[in-house]
């Protein structure tokens, strides 16, 4: 193979190459992708915490009292819901607190007052009162909105059933358990939780 040749091939490879350089800088030219405000995409994931109104029914859910939340509550149930609140406190009577009080006895009992438990927060001491049906079952669905400043990480139980079942549960935590009633029972729990 002669020299012209080998140019001719040469020439004819080096001549596809900068065409395809030019149709991808005309072709970025003319489909040029608009410039993003900020880097990423917008993914619409639905909020759990908020019913959907495109679903029949949905916004139509009547709120229930929390004295028929407690009527339809279920011991069983509220034994597996406070599994949650394993990891911090014990149920046993007599038994040693955890990284949080010791739950047997909790309703009646004064706030920040639980024997042989001394990592309370000033916030928590500072509460005052009884816990009652209806102050834990407020305080267990966003303890940090409920006592501001309290030292507990838990994150709440938003659903009203499930914490209706929880207080069927630690009421049942006593030698003599109180009657599970609300003294107001016009109080309304919030259903938009699902």
């Amino acid at each position: 193979m002669n020299s012209f040749e080998m140019n001719k091939i040469l020439g004819a490879i080096l001549a596809t190459c900068l065409g395809v350089v030019a149709l991808n800088i005309a072709s970025g030219a003319i489909f040029s992708p608009p410039k993003l405000a900020k880097p990423g995409y917008e993914i619409a994931v639905p909020d759990p915490h908020k019913p959907d109104p495109n679903q029949p029914g949905a916004a139509q859910a009547p709120a229930l009292t929390l004295a028929e939340l407690l009527a339809k509550a279920d011991l069983e149930r509220g034994q597996g819901s406070a599994q949650k609140c394993g990891a911090c406190h014990t149920f046993d009577k007599g038994g040693k607190p955890g990284l949080g009080p010791n739950l047997w006895g909790v309703m009646g009992r004064a706030k920040g007052s639980a024997e042989g438990f001394g990592g309370y927060s000033p916030a928590m001491k500072a509460a005052g009162g009884q816990w009652t049906v209806s102050e834990l079952f407020e305080f267990v669905a966003n303890p940090a909105e409920k006592v501001p400043g309290n030292f507990m990480p838990f994150g709440g139980i938003p659903r009203a059933q499930e914490r209706a079942d929880l207080m069927a549960y630690l009421n049942s935590l006593a030698d003599n358990p109180g009657p599970l009633s609300v003294s107001s029972g016009t109080q309304r729990a919030d259903l938009s939780r699902p």
